[in-house]
């Protein structure tokens, strides 16, 4: 069974993996319903989903409703703006077939811009507090791309969660990561990890392995081990693995059996980031 760990200071435990809803993007409904009944068997409790996830919320929701009560609901918005964001979260609840998330998440922070607008008046941040006020939402946060635009945001609101990558190659060799988690830490924000099985950027000419990954993911099962322990080894509350069916489950097999890693395997990571390109830096 999978390990829990606290998120921040909202007293809630979560599964060491969570769910991503993309996985369930694409299949038949019966398909999204095996997976989801699946992984709660093995202990994920923690889900997360986006509109922009293809027909994800179309499926997860059906397949997630005898087990609402017993998971945290996380989804998201691109939208910055608050007439935006709360439409987009009026339909995922509908979609979802639930009265409330668990979590609320401005999506893909990413640029000046975005922060500009979903944090200044008239932005979706308002959507986001007045749906906190009327019980649709319990938690706020964000998923970002950049660490010094993570940071700032951290820093601009109290949010409880941060989204990012946490990945052994662009954390060692493109030191991408360690001064969010510091920061949220600091402030006793949750840090949900994206991309630990991300191995580097596709090259020029290089197919994608696996249509959901717009990156290369580790694929050698000595080194997806080594990835995703380093992720899980850091001071965060759970990793959400690549949007593929086989990718989640090699996750959940990884983490059953997870154990913070040595010296002698960071060592060992250190060298084979050193010959790959960051996906995030």
């Amino acid at each position: 069974m999978l390990a829990r760990r606290l998120l921040g200071k909202t007293g809630v435990e979560l599964s060491i993996i969570g769910f991503g809803g993309i996985v369930v993007s694409g299949v038949t409904p019966a398909e999204a319903a095996d997976i989801v009944s699946e992984a709660i068997t093995r202990g994920v409790n923690y889900f997360d989903v986006a509109p922009t996830y293809g027909n994800a919320e179309e499926r997860l929701g059906p397949a997630l409703a005898p087990y609402r009560g017993q998971v945290f609901l996380a989804c998201k918005t691109t939208k910055r703006d608050a007439a935006g964001a709360r439409a987009e979260l009026e339909n995922s609840l509908r979609m979802l077939r639930t009265d409330h998330f668990d979590l609320y998440q401005l999506h893909a922070m990413t640029t000046e811009k975005d922060m500009a607008e979903a944090l200044g008046p008239g932005g979706a941040l308002e959507a986001f507090v007045a749906a906190k006020d009327k019980g649709q939402v319990r938690y706020l946060g964000f998923s970002a791309h950049s660490a010094d635009l993570a940071v700032r945001l951290l820093r601009a609101f109290p949010f409880d969660t941060v989204m990012l990558p946490i990945n052994f190659v662009s954390w060692l060799q493109a030191d991408f990561g360690p001064q969010v988690v510091a920061e949220a830490r600091a402030k006793g924000v949750g840090v949900l990890a994206l991309k630990g099985l991300a191995r580097q950027r596709l090259q020029a000419g290089q197919s994608r392995p696996y249509a959901k990954c717009w990156y290369e993911p580790c694929t050698d099962p000595t080194e997806a081990e080594l990835a995703l322990r380093f992720t899980l080894s850091q001071d965060i509350t759970a990793a959400l693995p690549p949007g593929e069916a086989e990718l989640f489950r090699r996750a959940l097999d990884i983490a059953e059996r997870f154990q913070p890693l040595t010296p002698a395997e960071v060592a060992e990571l250190r060298r084979r980031a050193a010959a790959l390109q960051p996906v995030f830096a």
